[in-house]
């Protein structure tokens, strides 16, 4: 399964709305499209946010007019600015940008820019999908065979435009041989888990259980659970960090109960400019998507309701964050600076 692909004008993604009903693909030919797909969660996950951008930026490109380095590079930069605005908590949507506006530096023509721009974006999205491989992997390694994971939300394939990041070090300790057995939460307001993730493991014929969230600190209370592993949105240098909603509630059981929190996130993911997850920005969606589930309403007409799509995890309450280029643990700023510059 290609949950991306570019076809050299446009790129084409799986609609990760319409899952587990269908599978829909968009061929989506402008930055406007890619932009309002991420907005609309059409594309989602952090790494997979990213590829997108990369493709985004490259579209945009493509179809700029002018003729002048300079005029080119303000056209490109306005392009910039909309699709670093779809979202504001991932940090590799942004990495991605700056990657991409570093390459239009360059001193050539406009033509040479634009191709530049496009084998740039292919780069990006080969070398991410190159890196949730490996990070599944080496992550694979803390599975003990005959364990039962608690994973959130959804960090699969669809998820990072990849191999996957959590979902991705299951399913290599599932091709590794181990039997597992996955407890995988719904992940309201919008279903990820319930909706995709459930999806990935019965395709991959993982076995696994679907709880509601708030049952899990039930099976964690009654030492059900072996390990909690997530991905995450953004790291901060320190390592703390940013998840969807309900993940530090996850971490805390964990602590509580003396079982491993383990985050598996690339490289890209990481913010070594954060000092601490106070300063990662957390994205407040609509309420709608509280109220209602799939357009319908499933509370009270014209009341209240709070949308933080993420929280933080303290770093304390991590065992070890999973990259491509190693397993980090405390303390996490130094292996964080380690890591990164090696990687």
């Amino acid at each position: 399964m290609k949950a991306m692909e570019w076809l050299g004008d446009r790129l084409k993604v799986l609609d990760q709305t319409k899952i587990p009903k269908k599978e829909a693909y968009l061929e989506l030919s402008r930055y406007q499209d890619i932009a309002s797909a991420i907005v609309g969660l059409k594309i989602r996950g952090a790494p997979a946010i990213g590829v997108a951008v990369g493709y985004g930026l490259a579209l945009g490109a493509l179809k700029i007019k002018a003729e002048t380095q300079d005029d080119f590079r303000h056209e490109l930069k306005a392009i910039s600015h909309a699709l670093a605005a779809t979202r504001p908590t991932a940090r590799n949507l942004p990495q991605a940008l700056e990657r991409m506006e570093k390459v239009a530096e360059k001193d050539e023509d406009v033509e040479q820019l634009k191709q530049a721009l496009v084998a740039e974006a292919v780069k990006i999205h080969s070398e991410e999908a190159e890196a949730t491989l490996k990070l599944s992997q080496l992550g694979a390694a803390l599975i003990k065979d005959g364990s039962t994971v608690l994973t959130h939300c959804n960090t699969g394939a669809l998820a990072t435009a990849g191999y996957g990041t959590a979902l991705g070090v299951i399913r290599q300790a599932h091709e590794q041989g181990k039997k597992l057995k996955v407890l995988a939460t719904e992940t309201r307001p919008l279903l990820q888990g319930a909706r995709i993730t459930a999806w990935e493991l019965k395709e991959a014929k993982i076995p696994f259980t679907l709880i509601t969230d708030s049952m899990a600190g039930y099976f964690i209370s009654q030492g059900d659970i072996d390990c909690v592993i997530v991905g995450a949105d953004r790291i901060a240098l320190n390592g703390d960090t940013a998840n969807k909603i309900g993940t530090y509630t996850l971490a805390v059981l964990a602590k509580e109960h003396g079982i491993p929190f383990y985050v598996a996130a690339p490289l890209t993911t990481i913010d070594p400019a954060l000092a601490s997850g106070a300063e990662i920005p957390i994205e407040q969606r609509s309420p709608d998507e509280v109220t209602h589930i799939q357009g319908v309403a499933i509370a009270p007409a014209g009341i209240e309701a709070a949308n933080p799509a993420f929280d933080v995890t303290p770093h304390p309450l991590i065992t070890a964050i999973i990259t491509e280029s190693g397993i980090i643990r405390e303390p996490f700023g130094d292996g964080i600076k380690k890591i990164l510059g090696s990687g």
